[in-house]
């Protein structure tokens, strides 16, 4: 059976750093498409960074510059360096797989097979 468990959010001010973590139970981690999203209260899920078996990575936009994706294959763990956060990155924040390439799925939420519960992250001015 197929786990996603993140771990590492929490209460910070503007401009400070979180690093979110997210293991991998039930398979092959390293052959999969991993993937941060993150929900807003009344918004919709958006993608903020995804990440192939070969270590090619994608940023959103709106997190350029300031977060990073990463993994550990050998821990089959996933990451996600947040530094200079903002109080609009507030937001539950999820680990998402997909056995087919980045390049498929990219941002699109309802094409990842499986999901974390979240984890929550709050930024305060």
């Amino acid at each position: 059976q197929v786990q996603l468990v993140e771990s590492g959010g929490g209460s910070v001010q503007a401009g400070g750093s979180l690093r979110l973590s997210c293991v991998v139970f039930g398979y092959a981690y390293s052959a999969y498409c991993m993937a941060w999203f993150r929900q807003a209260p009344g918004k919709e899920r958006e993608g903020v960074a995804t990440i192939d078996s070969d270590g090619a990575s994608s940023m959103a936009d709106s997190v350029k510059g300031r977060f990073t994706i990463s993994q550990d294959n050998a821990k089959n763990t996933l990451y996600l360096q947040m530094n200079s956060l903002k109080p609009e990155d507030t937001a539950m924040y999820y680990c998402a797989a997909d056995p087919r390439p980045c390049l498929w799925v990219a941002y699109g939420a309802e094409k990842y097979n499986y999901w974390g519960h979240g984890t929550q992250v709050t930024v305060s001015s």
